[in-house]
């Protein structure tokens, strides 16, 4: 018995190859931001955190302690930008990693402020 592939005889076979521009450019401005926020803290390592229908957060943590995140549309659209910007990427945000992270009052006090009373999110 012999395989057999359907080909949908109205479709430009090159237009298949070719990659979507619209991802493309997510990626690259993901990497861009991912590579200035990487500059800007003396080196930066990385997680990326499935969040469902929302995509995918890409958790950033400077040489310096400084942190911040991003969001991409799909998991594999952060997994690319990652690797554009050339970041370790960690599996999980735990032990060495999380120990990394430099938090100051600021996020002392919006933490402890939503549960004891403090400045709200509004």
């Amino acid at each position: 018995m012999a395989d057999t592939q359907q080909v949908d005889e109205g479709a430009d076979p090159q237009q298949a190859a070719k990659p979507d521009a619209k991802v493309e450019r997510r990626v690259a401005r993901l990497a861009k931001q991912i590579s200035s926020f990487a500059q800007a803290h003396g080196g930066a390592e990385g997680q990326i955190a499935y969040i469902g229908q929302k995509g995918a957060r890409i958790v950033l943590v400077g040489e310096d302690g400084g942190w911040g995140d991003l969001m991409a549309p799909t998991h594999a659209i952060a997994e690319q930008a990652v690797r554009e910007a050339g970041i370790t990427v960690h599996e999980t945000f735990d032990g060495d990693f999380a120990a990394k992270v430099k938090t100051g009052p600021y996020e002392w006090t919006r933490m402890a402020g939503i549960q004891l009373g403090g400045p709200s999110n509004d």
